[in-house]
């Protein structure tokens, strides 16, 4: 087949169409339309509204591309886009997994600014993610549960060859809690959002990585090279300190310093130009003003740091963001307080960088551009929330409006500064490694980005030289910072590089040097070991980090004098103990020892301690600090510690201490560390008195002793037996576990022990386990309101029989005894309660629980 041909995008005297610059601003607020119609491209445009000074340019849509999420420039500027047509195709808003989704090359043919040539690269691909295009005209994809490699062989962009390299790339379930973003940092680590594994190259290769799962739908970083990602109301996230640190020991029980929250949700606010009542929470009076707009967003995605220099210099280093529910493009300036602690707030007080008033405008995605400026990925349509999460307000809403009507189309903008410049299109896949190093100087991010990527997968050392004079004498700290980068990626670092880096004036340099003299530790007598521990003292808290996380790559106990001398000088940051604790895998308790005999013992620190040293799960070292923790000759806080960090070890649960999610929205907040069942509590050798005498008490340590009693076991207590299952019960059992898997594990974990504001916990939840199925199956078919935000009615599209088989699973794992369901139970109880189409709240549901 032919690559697709299409003109007829452009003005009448040539270039792309534009919407329309120095319109009033904020925008001024339209009227609720009752079926908005699907505009035409041109259309479009006149819905969209900036700030003085700034337009959009059309440079793709239908019949070019359809249901666009995802693009990517390659080294030549031509644009790679992800379609996915099989997005909620019907008026039942079903996802197909039909192999009906494609991954194709967009080309300008004649320099117009508009796109006209379409070249399918991969085609009958079943719901793709994410994908991230390589050299040699190949390209990651992540089409669940397969991460393959394809590549065109013979040079007509064409995928003809086809590698399999992962087949765990999330499940074909709920599209917005499946792994996505593939973005190549500058460590040359591939990251994964939401998922449990990240992707490494070396040796030509690609193999995956473990990590902890951050993050919900796209990734970015900065000049300094760190990780960016957000979730569902929460627009940005950072990451102080790369995830593979915290992944070293299995024991930790909090992660600050990885997905750390920048932007207060109590202040952010957004300003939509139309009403925005087709979103999840619509019924929500705190979601919308009285003009019927949201005030908060209701599914931010993508976010972007602005790395060129095309546009004005205020933009640089700053943050857009997606919400697509409310068709807006947001921008957030980022801040760094000057010693290495960032911050976000909204850019405007009032206004959106892009607001439209079309309902069907969807941004679901932002790129950088190799011309300076950056593109915005609009699916167009009018559902942009994923089917089975959806509410019965927002499904009704749906229907009513006839936003399920008006499908397979799609458009990409390039966003403008009137009057700016662009840079000159690349043809980086046809050039010499040596030109490409001197890409590594060029102000837009993009091009420093894709040149280094290339150069790691030609593996051509002959650069090293230039690299190595570029990592020691560039002017821009951002090129020194890349080279350095560039010659890890090929295996070339050089000790004394990195030596004379440790004290650059660039942070960021100094923390990579940090890093990068991980290469040469295990050698006693290397002289990068006695440089670092002169770095204890650095000004900035990036390198204070990145310091304290390196000290634990030290051999054995070499580690432990340089940790504890940081948790001494710097532990009133929970980042610096977290990042502590996780180099000390095997060692807690020792140092626990130690600092619990400080005049002054980091609380903090002896919780994290705690929390590690009983997640071990040891029966002996439980009981010692189970021993210690009631130790009255021991300070009351200090015990308070003991036991709260035991208690946190024994459960698994997370002990990320992050603020409620304002105003009861979803997402917000953190994850814990790696995560073990609660169902396999510790045996001891016998009761531990001290602690059952505590918890017939009150207060926080009796509250903590009565968790512990509940996590470990003894010689002659009790045990409670889940209810036996029939062999047709066990059939459902089964079934049930494989739909969480796919569709719950997500938000819930694959223990049911939750994620802290993201999803409940439910090992042990006296819902789960109350003798009637009555208030699980209401919160599965309606949803629920409370703390934690919205749990959406994932179960409002499945058959009775497929919510018996998840609740009978649910209610009879990790600890959980109650009885299976059966398929006539559900029945009984979705009749009952037929008329409902708003979530549940907890008093509604204790009023009525049969318990």
């Amino acid at each position: 087949m032919a690559p697709l041909m299409v003109h007829g995008q452009t003005t009448k005297g040539g270039g792309p169409l534009k919407s329309a610059s120095n319109l009033p601003w904020p925008a001024p607020f339209a009227k609720q339309v009752d079926a908005p119609p699907a505009l035409s491209p041109a259309d479009e445009l006149k819905t969209f509204t900036m700030p003085p000074g700034w337009h959009v340019e059309l440079v793709a849509a239908e019949p070019l591309i359809r249901d666009p999420i995802l693009s990517e420039f390659d080294g030549n500027g031509r644009l790679w886009v992800l379609e996915m047509p099989g997005f909620a195709v019907n008026e039942k808003i079903d996802n197909s997994f039909e192999p009906i989704n494609t991954l194709v090359v967009l080309e300008d043919t004649n320099h117009d600014g508009v796109y006209d040539k379409r070249t399918v690269f991969a085609d009958k691909l079943i719901m793709p993610r994410a994908f991230k295009i390589l050299d040699k005209n190949c390209a990651l994809i992540g089409e669940p549960p397969k991460l393959w490699k394809m590549c065109d062989t013979n040079g007509d962009l064409k995928a003809d060859s086809k590698e399999l390299i992962a087949d765990t790339f999330a499940t074909q379930g709920v599209v917005e809690h499946g792994a996505n973003g593939l973005y190549w940092g500058m460590d040359n680590s591939i990251t994964v959002a939401e998922h449990t594994w990240n992707v490494a190259f070396k040796d030509g290769k690609f193999t995956t990585t473990p990590t902890l799962s951050r993050g919900q739908w796209g990734v970015t970083q900065d000049d300094g090279g760190r990780i960016y990602r957000n979730v569902n109301t929460d627009p940005l996230f950072v990451d102080y300190v790369a995830s593979h640190y915290y992944v070293r020991n299995p024991n930790l029980v909090r992660t600050s310093g990885l997905y750390e929250s920048l932007v207060d949700q109590e202040k952010t606010q957004i300003w939509p130009a139309h009403p925005t009542l087709g979103v999840n929470r619509g019924y929500r009076k705190e979601v919308t003003r009285e003009d019927g707009s949201a005030s908060y967003y209701q599914g931010v995605s993508s976010p972007m740091i602005y790395r060129a220099d095309k546009l004005p210099r205020e933009i640089h280093g700053n943050a857009f963001v997606v919400d697509g529910p409310t068709n807006i493009v947001h921008l957030l300036k980022r801040q760094d307080d000057g010693t290495g602690t960032l911050s976000a707030e909204d850019f405007y007080k009032k206004g959106e960088f892009l607001a439209s008033t079309d309902e069907r405008f969807r941004p679901v995605s932002l790129t950088p551009g190799w011309d300076g400026t950056f593109y915005i990925v609009d699916m167009y349509r009018g559902v942009s929330q994923d089917g089975p999460l959806q509410t019965d307000y927002l499904r009704s809403y749906v229907l009513k409006h006839k936003l399920w009507e008006g499908i397979h189309m799609g458009r990409i903008y390039r966003v403008v500064r009137d009057g700016m410049t662009f840079d000159k299109q690349p043809n980086m896949l046809n050039e010499t490694p040596k030109q490409l190093v001197a890409h590594l100087s060029h102000p837009n991010g993009w091009w420093r980005d894709t040149a280094q990527q290339l150069l790691v997968q030609r593996a051509d050392k002959s650069v090293v030289p230039d690299l190595k004079k570029l990592a020691t004498s560039a002017p821009d700290p951002r090129t020194r910072l890349q080279a350095m980068w560039t010659l890890d990626g090929l295996g070339a670092s050089d000790p004394q590089i990195v030596l004379k880096a440790l004290d650059d004036q660039s942070p960021d340099i100094r923390a990579a040097a940090v890093r990068l003299s991980e290469h040469w530790l295990a050698d006693a007598g290397s002289p990068l070991r006695a440089a670092l521990m002169k770095k204890m003292d650095d000004p900035n808290w990036f390198v204070r980090r990145q310091l304290t996380a390196t000290f634990g790559e030290l051999p054995g106990d070499a580690r432990v004098a340089p940790i504890m001398a940081m948790l001494d000088k710097y532990g009133t940051d929970k980042i610096v103990v977290d990042i502590a604790v996780s180099g000390l895998r095997g060692q807690e308790a020792m140092v626990l020892e130690q600092l619990v005999k400080h005049p002054r013992p980091n609380i903090d620190a002896v919780t994290v301690l705690a929390g590690a040293t009983g997640k071990r799960r040891d029966a002996t070292t439980t009981q010692e600090l189970l021993a210690l923790g009631t130790d009255a000759r021991q300070p009351e806080a200090v015990r308070l510690a003991i036991l709260k960090g035991v208690s946190l070890g024994l459960s698994g649960a997370s002990g990320a201490q992050t603020a409620q999610v304002a105003g009861g929205r979803a997402g917000g907040g953190g994850f814990g560390g790696p995560r073990r069942p609660t169902s396999a509590a510790v045996d001891l050798s016998a009761e531990p008195t001290a602690i059952t005498t505590l918890s017939k008490g009150s207060g926080e340590a009796a509250e903590a002793a009565k968790q512990i009693v509940a996590l470990v076991g003894w010689p002659g207590k009790p045990v409670v037996q889940a209810t036996a299952r029939t062999p047709q019960q066990e059939v459902m059992f089964q079934a049930g576990k494989t739909i969480y898997e796919q569709m719950c594990s997500g938000c819930h974990m694959d223990q049911g022990q939750g994620a802290e504001h993201v999803g409940a916990k439910l090992a042990g939840s006296p819902y789960v386990n109350a003798r009637s199925s009555s208030a699980v199956v209401r919160i599965l078919t309606h949803g629920k309101e409370g703390s934690i935000g919205l749990m959406p009615p994932a179960g409002a599209t499945m058959s009775s029989e497929e919510l018996a088989s998840i609740l009978t699973f649910i209610r009879g794992s990790w600890g959980n005894t109650a009885p299976p369901v059966s398929p006539a139970e559900v029945e009984e109880w979705k009749a009952m309660y037929a008329s409902r189409n708003t979530p549940w709240t907890d008093e509604e549901l204790k009023a009525s629980s049969n318990r």
